[in-house]
């Protein structure tokens, strides 16, 4: 699987005292912190799907979709068309169906790449005992399909998608509850993403998070959410932690 170059300026902020490493489980998200879609795939399956079931047309033109969720994203590009609220309540199971059927269809197309220092990130938790989970916007069969053809499955045991949860802080909150439940009660649960609502869907689980500056936001932007850990990418995070060691 290709991947993409480190930055040619890495950075990392750490809070003191705060071992980012040294939690019991981690909840990723895909698009910008895993890996980066080089094709249309996903994209383009929300207007073709809608159009497949409704008949209306939408775009995702004006759209804020870096951060958010498949099933918001989706609303309001519907809002957006003018469909009316009830064909919308109606087919949004139908459409949510047919998005997962059509990139399923289209997997072959995916040009993915993984970011920097992701499988070498996830060897290093996974060494430690860490369970590795998802926590992604996208629909879970779309996100599981990603994320195998980018061969990343085997670190994954669990995932939190969108599909029931459009609001991305009760998507995290649901799978911190299964990363509890998988290890054990009191295990601590650390939220890996690239994007401002990442940082603000883990602050309302009470959550610790690790921004990584490989997606559409800088590494200041995500700075001034403070972050506990912020770095230019992940193979930066982890060359600061092995050349301390």
């Amino acid at each position: 699987m290709p991947t993409i170059p480190p930055s040619e300026e890495a950075r990392v902020s750490i809070k003191p005292g705060f071992a980012w490493d040294a939690h019991d489980a981690y909840l990723f998200d895909i698009d910008g912190t895993l890996l980066r879609s080089r094709d249309r795939v996903h994209i383009n399956c929300f207007a073709s799907s809608v159009q497949r079931v409704t008949g209306f047309e939408i775009t995702l033109a004006g759209i804020q979709v870096h951060g958010g969720t498949d099933t918001a994203i989706l609303r309001e590009a519907c809002q957006q068309a003018g469909i009316p609220a009830d064909v919308i309540a109606h087919c949004t199971g139908a459409i949510l169906e047919a998005m997962g059927n059509t990139v399923a269809e289209q997997r072959d197309n995916m040009e993915l790449v993984l970011m920097p220092g992701v499988e070498q990130v996830l060897g290093h938790l996974a060494r430690k005992g860490a369970l590795l989970g998802l926590a992604t916007g996208n629909l879970e069969a779309i996100g599981w399909i990603k994320i195998e053809q980018a061969g990343l499955r085997e670190w994954f045991r669990f995932g939190g998608f969108s599909d029931r949860f459009s609001i991305r802080p009760e998507l995290i909150g649901q799978a911190a509850n299964k990363a509890r439940e998988l290890a054990g009660e009191a295990a601590s649960v650390c939220v890996v993403g690239d994007t401002p609502r990442d940082i603000a869907a883990a602050r309302a689980n009470s959550l610790p998070v690790i921004s990584v500056a490989t997606g559409h936001y800088s590494f200041d932007e995500l700075l001034d959410h403070r972050p506990e850990v912020c770095a230019s990418s992940l193979a930066d995070l982890l060359a600061l932690t092995q050349g301390a060691q």
